[in-house]
């Protein structure tokens, strides 16, 4: 009897080999539900983010407000819920907009020879300066707002997707299928798109886990220290900015939102590294 075969899509089994990590499928869950939380927090909160009521501030954890109230006597939950709205699109454009800035710039640094002096000592320059230091710096220049935000912190993440990218790319431009493409008269734009491009996907994957985690914190102490979206907008970093006149007689108001971050992030940090160990071949003949 002939044997049947079933094609299985990557996608299906790189989430089949990271869910039998219990560590990444945890981390997982944790994303869908903040994930879920944020897209569906009209419908699963009772409460309105701007909604006071200031008989009732100050209100300790209770069954009508399940994280308490601040100090205007808005919902802390429901401002979670909203801020996790904030955070993961912060997050989500950053992440996209750093991996496709930095993937042209490591490609064009890592293939084209004489490019690569100019564009290495652009990210380096930038990548001399601490993170929040030079986001502060972009923040002043810009103004606080969503999008001038997501601008800053791509420009932060970028060089760090760029070393990435060109480093990999040093290393398989000297393989031999991308010199029989060269032999063969491929233009260096064929080469990149067709030969390196696919090639770069298992550390772009990776490195934009750890840049979406970068974000969602870097987001919260730009808020924090003010300069980051203004502090009407519900987000974690307003939150725990806001509570520190509190924290002695409302605890709660800062280790609620001081937890949320550190769940969403914890669980991008794990995420990656299970997509890591899930897409090394070397890793995974160790783990069987």
């Amino acid at each position: 009897m002939a044997r049947v075969t079933v094609a299985v899509s990557p996608g299906l089994l790189l989430l089949h080999r990271l869910l039998r990590r219990r560590l990444a499928a945890a981390a997982l869950l944790v994303l869908v539900a903040v994930l879920a939380g944020g897209l569906l927090a009209p419908w699963i909160v009772p409460y309105a983010p701007q909604r006071m009521d200031i008989l009732h501030r100050l209100a300790a954890p209770s069954r009508l407000h399940w994280l308490g109230t601040d100090e205007f006597g808005r919902d802390v939950l429901t401002r979670i819920v909203y801020g996790a709205r904030l955070s993961l699109l912060v997050g989500g454009l950053v992440m996209l907009v750093a991996t496709g800035c930095g993937l042209l710039l490591g490609l064009l640094a890592g293939y084209v020879r004489r490019l690569d002096g100019v564009l290495m000592r652009v990210t380096d320059a930038l990548m001399a300066f601490p993170d929040i230091l030079l986001a502060i710096a972009l923040m002043a220049a810009l103004g606080p707002s969503l999008i001038d935000v997501v601008v800053a912190l791509a420009t932060v993440q970028t060089p760090r997707v760029a070393r990435v990218v060109r480093g990999a790319v040093l290393v398989l431009r000297e393989l031999q299928f991308v010199e029989a493409a060269e032999a063969l008269g491929a233009t260096d734009a064929r080469v990149m798109r067709v030969h390196l491009l696919p090639n770069l996907i298992s550390p772009l994957v990776v490195q934009a886990t750890f840049i979406f985690a970068a974000a969602i914190l870097t987001e919260a102490a730009l808020s924090f220290l003010g300069a980051g979206v203004p502090p009407t907008v519900p987000s974690w970093g307003n939150m725990i900015a806001a509570a520190q006149l509190y924290m002695q007689q409302a605890d709660w108001l800062i280790l609620a939102p001081g937890i949320a971050i550190l769940l969403t992030v914890l669980s991008l940090q794990v995420l990656g590294d299970g997509l890591r160990d899930a897409l090394d071949p070397r890793l995974r003949r160790l783990m069987r």
